[in-house]
């Protein structure tokens, strides 16, 4: 490759082949991502330009750019209708437009991308055209433009807890595995490492990553509302929050102080950044001026307003903890576990362990309780699989063992493939056994020095009162497999994948056959997308003539596979991503979409419409080829993701479009649709 031109040149395009960049992203990362990076590519072959092509979607970025690539771009197009970071594009002729502008119009955007302005690296993220998203403090997706709605407050705290479970878990493990192989037995039960041996140190790089956890919840949550220049002023004033002797309090406000700090230091970065300045001020507005003001300022104001407030709250909370026994505890045990098995990783889960994480070191009861149910799902799920086999197919029995395994270590999540196939019987049963193990648990004063659960921290030498620990995530873990079968025995439909057949409401879809068509289809085309696209989803001729109760029709369709609890979710679900911009991709094809806990697991359905439905796309075709996707939030981000790009994809070529329009019966719909791989 050669030097890029001098981004300041004047723009020109004859005579030279460019270096082109681009990134695709769309608010839900399945199709416009894909098709926009597609015909970018396309179009960029035509003209005679090279051109890589960034695509954050769902399954998350994909052929990433690096910094070689960068340095040696003549331009760089951003269609995106997302939040993304452009920071790493300083000193490049940049263009931001929407994701739709990508798919419909590439050959202008490549056109116009070497008159875009060059992008000086102050907080904006507006291309030539003064639109599409901005940077993170831009109105993208965690930007002003959206204010502090609880969309931006949920995102920007789940980015800040997601950041700070590595440092929990290796400064707890590490911790654990110091006291369980170096520690000595103390008069009061305890542990205790001698100092300047081995595992001494050990335990000392455990603390670090477990101080560290607060500036980095913090610092994180500030990074996603105001990117990289709130990153310092954000863990400089989760320490600040966490260390009580800066501000005359005996214990610090610890993750409640940092999730405050984090939030006033990702929106004072976004303010400052509205400020206007003088040009030669702004290349040193991010990395200098705005960190140093917002960092001042910051942590002034908490320890001279904020501070001692929520230290006085933290404290009392504690106290009023330290009170609790016998039926009290029993009582809080219960609440943790209800919350814990709840939605296994998810922000009802997440608050339960950040609670426990939080005291551990004050009231290490209260992680105990949170370490025994925090296994229980994975574990009583697996042991559901052994109980009964016969309900389950071979492949949930063979997760049953991952589960088994996970729940050892104290991965919640592995219950998920179980609760997304039957939530109505899995979650319940999840929850009755994670608040009896909390209980147990509760009332039998177990102690967790460290932030982390399952049987592995009793083990590692972690828990106190190990035998009793044991005890509450047996019951627990005997408690929820016991719930999962009776509810799976008096549930209609519910032997999903057994030998006998039959993919009854909430379960999994298996195909029936691998080597045999399904309702006419051809040799392996029930294998259509993963077994999501079957012969019982697809209509050849939709009676629809409007968007809306096109969307209604489809829903009702993949009803018909049982794997739609609520019709009317669906319709609402996919309704609410419509208006996030359209899903009429043009070409007369369509792609409507929702994530929604309205299904129980992933369903892909076809139909044709003879006439074409109106669909609000750009270059105004009318859709005949429409295909609806839904999936489970607890499923959002998997494979199937990934078999969806390529059906985008796919979409893009003429002869596979007309193959599929004149495609006669469901037989042949499914044998062109097998050509998705």
């Amino acid at each position: 490759m050669t030097p890029s031109a001098d981004p300041s040149a004047p723009a020109t395009r004859h005579g030279r082949r460019l270096k082109l960049l681009a990134v695709t992203a769309c608010p839900t990362g399945i199709a416009h991502t894909y098709m926009a990076a597609e015909k970018l590519t396309q179009a960029a072959e035509a003209l005679g330009h090279d051109i890589k092509v960034e695509t954050q979607g769902s399954i998350g970025a994909e052929n990433e750019l690096t910094d070689n690539d960068v340095s040696r771009a003549d331009g760089i197009i951003v269609a995106a209708d997302k939040d993304v970071d452009l920071s790493r594009f300083v000193g490049k002729r940049l263009l931001v437009v929407g994701v739709a502008e990508g798919i419909h119009h590439p050959e202008r955007l490549i056109e116009r991308v070497m008159a875009a302005p060059v992008h000086e690296g102050d907080g904006g993220g507006m291309g030539a055209d003064g639109g599409g998203v901005g940077s993170r403090g831009g109105p993208g997706v965690l930007g002003p433009g959206l204010g502090a709605g609880r969309g931006t407050v949920y995102k920007a705290l789940m980015n800040g807890v997601s950041y700070m479970i590595p440092f929990v878990v290796v400064g707890g493990l590490l911790i654990a595995v110091s006291l369980a192989l170096g520690g000595h037995p103390r008069p009061d039960g305890g542990l205790v490492i001698p100092d300047g041996t081995f595992w001494k140190h050990v335990n000392d790089i455990g603390v670090i990553g477990f101080t560290l956890m607060v500036p980095i919840l913090s610092g994180y949550i500030a990074y996603a509302i105001g990117d990289r220049p709130a990153l310092v002023p954000g863990m400089i004033g989760g320490w600040i929050a966490n260390t009580g002797a800066l501000y005359d309090s005996k214990s610090g406000a610890g993750f409640i102080g940092a999730i405050v700090t984090g939030f006033l230091a990702g929106y004072l970065v976004l303010w400052i950044k509205r400020i206007r300045v003088p040009r030669f001020v702004r290349p040193i507005m991010p990395i200098i001026v705005i960190p140093v003001v917002a960092t001042s300022v910051l942590g002034l104001f908490f320890i001279y307003v904020l501070g001692r407030p929520i230290a006085w709250v933290f404290e009392h909370l504690t106290g009023w903890l330290d009170g609790l026994t016998g039926a009290s505890a029993a009582l809080l045990g219960v609440l943790l576990g209800l919350m814990i098995a709840f939605d296994m990783g998810g922000p009802v889960n997440k608050t339960a362990f950040l609670f426990g994480a939080g005291l551990v070191s004050k009231n290490p009861e209260i992680m105990g309780m949170c370490a025994a149910a925090i296994p229980v799902p994975p574990l009583g799920q697996g042991l559901a699989t052994l109980l009964r086999r016969g309900m389950f197919s071979e492949q949930e029995r063979e997760t049953g063992l991952a589960a088994l395994f996970m729940g050892f270590f104290g991965i919640t999540e592995g219950a998920i493939p179980f609760a997304a196939a039957r939530p109505a019987r899995v979650i319940p049963a999840n929850m009755l056994g994670g608040a009896v193990a909390g209980a147990i648990a509760g009332l039998a004063s177990v102690g967790d020095s460290v932030p982390h659960g399952g049987p592995i921290v009793a083990v590692l030498g972690a828990v106190s009162g190990v035998a009793m620990f044991f005890v509450a995530i047996g019951v627990g873990m005997v408690a929820t497999a016991l719930t999962t079968v009776t509810l799976m025995a008096v549930g209609r439909g519910e032997r999903a994948g057994s030998a006998e057949g039959g993919t009854g409401a909430g379960a999994v879809a298996v195909p029936v056959a691998r080597t045999g068509g399904v309702g006419g289809a051809a040799p392996g085309a029930a294998d259509v997308l993963s077994g999501y696209l079957t012969a019982r989803t697809v209509r050849l001729d939709l009676a629809a003539v409007r968007k809306e109760a096109a969307i209604r029709e489809l829903a009702e369709v993949l009803a018909g596979t049982g794997q739609v609890r609520d019709v009317d979710a669906l319709v609402t679900a996919a309704l609410a991503r419509e208006e996030l911009g359209t899903t009429g991709l043009g070409e007369e094809i369509a792609i409507p979409h929702a994530k929604t806990d309205a299904v129980t697991a992933p369903v892909v359905g076809f139909a044709r419409s003879a006439e074409g439905i109106e669909w609000g796309a750009l270059d105004g075709s009318k859709a005949r080829l429409i295909f609806m996707i839904a999936v489970p939030e607890a499923l959002a981000g998997d494979e199937h993701l990934r078999i969806l790009a390529l059906l985008a994809r796919k979409l893009l070529d003429p002869g596979f479009r007309e193959r599929l329009l004149d495609a006669e019966g469901e037989g042949a719909v499914l044998g062109v649709l097998a050509e998705v791989r």
